[in-house]
């Protein structure tokens, strides 16, 4: 039976380019994200028919969470995999941040991925399938006064408790931290740092593809991915 993966923030960037090479190898892909226009556009790039459902909600709010959730589950009946995709930045540091926009962006990197774990586990433990979330290198170092690296660090921490607290039972926990990507992930920062290596969403997505077809008993907890030249 044709594997189902759910993928939030799946309109642009990596979850799109995910998405993509998740129907190309026969998978039920379903996208979330926050703009119609958006989802729609890429559904009909994607051309996957049937294979594909695009779902508006936002990851941080826990009845958009649930509903995407059911929605998978009365399309195709199964889920095989999530991908907790969904995130954003924010231009300039702590000092200089509006505190609502500190806000937002907290309950979207780190509530977000928290409420996909947490409604999805039942369907998982029942398919033993996994779960990637989507952190970053900015989770693995500190810069002055980034509040994104924090929740980031949050992101790595809640993929290792949940580890923890799935692993006897089958289901597979992957952080994929990713160093600068060339994606709309840098529009709100003034585009991708000048003259910085980048990779492409596609070569993400391919990691991200790699963890998800690891076969049963074997579990690829994290993966850091950087350009070649990135030096932090």
């Amino acid at each position: 039976m044709e594997p189902v993966t759910l993928i939030t923030g799946g309109s642009t960037g990596i979850g799109a380019a995910t998405a993509r090479a998740l129907l190309k190898q026969g998978h039920r892909v379903a996208v979330t994200g926050r703009g119609a226009d958006k989802l729609a556009a890429f559904a009909a790039s994607a051309g996957a028919g049937e294979r594909l459902l695009t779902i508006t909600g936002d990851t941080s709010n826990a009845q958009d969470v649930a509903s995407a959730v059911r929605r998978v589950m009365e399309a195709w009946g199964r889920l095989d995999n999530v991908i907790a995709n969904a995130g954003f930045s924010l231009p300039g540091n702590l000092e200089s941040h509006d505190p609502e926009d500190m806000r937002a962006m907290v309950l979207t990197n780190v509530l977000g991925p928290a409420l996909l774990v947490r409604e999805t586990l039942p369907h998982l433990r029942q398919s033993k399938g996994r779960i990637v979330i989507i952190g970053s290198v900015a989770g693995v170092r500190n810069t002055p006064g980034n509040l994104y690296s924090v929740t980031k660090w949050a992101a790595h921490a809640l993929a290792e408790n949940t580890r923890l607290l799935v692993g006897k039972d089958g289901v597979g926990v992957t952080v994929v931290a990713p160093g600068v990507v060339d994606t709309p992930f840098w529009d709100e920062r003034g585009g991708t740092p000048e003259a910085a290596p980048v990779m492409t969403a596609e070569q993400i997505a391919d990691t991200i593809v790699f963890a998800v077809n690891q076969p049963a008993g074997v579990d690829i907890n994290h993966i850091t991915m950087r350009p070649s030249g990135q030096i932090g």
